[in-house]
């Protein structure tokens, strides 16, 4: 018991530390930043399963907000007010469903694992565009319309995310059976 314990930290000490490097590693276009967060949390939930998955990505959210830099543009509590920090939640959230989809089967197959990136993909994308919109339009009094948040929220940044997605079920089918993943 204290093996699996001992492992479970170490691996989620260890997808805090890769989702807080991905932040680093930006390709830049308009309004948000391409990071590798995207792979590195949904590696988290494909590998850990949903609760340590989530668990990884929320300690990741906390550290940030307690004032370490370790988000795209930062961190601090005041990076609640930051448009893109929607998608800090959709992280979150999208780790756990996407370890839930994959953990249905103990050795999924890589459509299982390519679907379940998927819909955390859009779980991400629909916090971080809702978030955006209503942090511009009711906070900032930046309004955005629904074309330009689409267009920049979305479809600019949406093909890296793409193959970031094909990536990470390669990775996970690949890295699964190392990591000795149980279910939840």
């Amino acid at each position: 018991m204290t093996v699996t314990k001992t492992k479970d930290l170490t691996l989620c000490a260890l997808f805090v530390a890769l989702i807080a490097a991905g932040a680093f590693i930006k390709i830049p276009v308009p309004v948000v930043p391409f990071t590798l967060q995207t792979l590195f949390t949904m590696l988290a939930g494909l590998l850990l399963g949903a609760k340590r998955g989530c668990t990884a990505v929320c300690i990741y959210i906390i550290l940030g907000l307690m004032g370490l830099p370790i988000f795209a543009s930062g961190g601090g509590p005041g990076y609640i007010f930051q448009p893109s920090f929607g998608y800090l939640i959709g992280f979150a959230v999208g780790a756990y469903v996407t370890g839930a989809i994959a953990g249905k089967s103990d050795h999924p197959s890589y459509k299982r694992l390519l679907a379940a990136n998927f819909a955390g993909l859009a779980i991400v994308y629909l916090f971080g565009m809702v978030y955006y919109g209503l942090i511009s339009n009711f906070y900032l009094g930046t309004p955005i319309g629904l074309w330009p948040l689409f267009l920049y929220c979305f479809l600019l940044v949406v093909p890296g995310d793409i193959v970031l997605c094909i990536l990470g079920a390669i990775l996970a089918k690949r890295l699964r059976p190392w990591i000795g993943i149980e279910r939840e």
